[in-house]
C-alpha cells in the first residue's frame, strides 16, 4: 500500500475556505476511489492553522489515479491558494 502524509499551514483567516475544499475532496474520493482506503483531513488542536491529510491507497497506481481526478485537479489549486507556505508531503509503505 502507498500512504503519505501532507501538513499543511493555512493562511490566518483561510482555515474555513479550506475546511470546505478539502471536505469535498474527501468526500469525492471516497466516493469515487474504491482503491483509495483512507483520506482523512485533521486540524491540530493548539495550532488552528495546522492541517494534516493522510491518505492510503492500494498502491502507486492507485495513488496516481487520485492525483489525475477531474475533482482534485479542480479543487487543490483553491487549497493551495489558502496556504500560508508550501505544503510538506511525505510517502510511507503500510505496514499494520
Amino acid at each position: 500500500m502507498t500512504v503519505f502524509v501532507a501538513r499543511l499551514v493555512v493562511k490566518p483567516g483561510m482555515e474555513a475556505q479550506l475546511e470546505q475544499l478539502q471536505t469535498e475532496l474527501s468526500k469525492l474520493t471516497h466516493e469515487h476511489e474504491p482503491e483509495t482506503y483512507v483520506y482523512d483531513v485533521i486540524r491540530h488542536r493548539e495550532q488552528p492553522q495546522t492541517y494534516v491529510v493522510y491518505g492510503r491507497f492500494k498502491d502507486e497506481a492507485a495513488f496516481n489515479f487520485h492525483q489525475t481526478t477531474q475533482f482534485h485537479e479542480r479543487l487543490v489549486p483553491g487549497i493551495v491558494e489558502c496556504l500560508a507556505q508550501p505544503f510538506e508531503i511525505e510517502f510511507f509503505d503500510f505496514v499494520a
